[in-house]
């Protein structure tokens, strides 16, 4: 398939089939992970892939809302960035979870982006150290968000760019 259209199909999908995803497919999702640019090729980013069902549960709430729907992901997949190593961990993170999010849209996989850096639990605490206390990382280890995957409950309608969107666009 071709790169534009699967930027097109790729929607946050909030709602899944209880459904196993293949091992092998996770190993892809996670390689275009691995494979994101990152500043410098410091390479900052360290990879969680939880299928646990119980950690699942425990990961969606992590923050006060919005990250709910991970409980019934078949998988989720929490990228930190070391601050320690580079300064752009938000930015190297930020790229590997969109190179997994289309990786996952390539296999079929819905995916959702669930912001976690700069956010709250449900008792007022850092959504970050949550979720480093689950992992058990470094204060100095930070998480730019999580991917939940699975297969779709249903299909969103595919993204198309507008004129008006197309408007956006300077050239110079």
């Amino acid at each position: 398939m071709e790169l534009l259209e699967i930027m097109k199909q790729r929607r946050s999908v909030r709602q899944y089939k209880d459904i196993p995803i293949p091992e092998e497919i996770l190993t892809k999702i996670m390689d275009a992970g691995l494979l994101a640019p990152t500043s410098m090729n410091r390479r900052p980013c360290r990879f969680f892939l939880v299928t646990d069902k119980d950690m699942l549960a425990k990961i969606s709430c992590v923050k006060k809302s919005g990250g709910q729907f991970v409980k019934d992901a078949a998988a989720c997949a929490a990228v930190f960035g070391d601050e320690a190593i580079a300064d752009t961990w938000m930015e190297d993170a930020s790229i590997a979870l969109s190179f997994m999010m289309l990786e996952a849209q390539e296999k079929g996989i819905g995916s959702c982006w669930v912001q976690i850096a700069m956010r709250k639990g449900e008792d007022g605490s850092d959504a970050e150290a949550n979720l480093r206390a689950l992992f058990n990382v470094p204060d100095t280890y930070r998480c730019a968000g999580i991917l939940a995957l699975g297969y779709a409950a249903k299909q969103p309608v595919s993204h198309e760019v507008s004129d008006e969107e197309r408007a956006k666009v300077t050239v110079i």
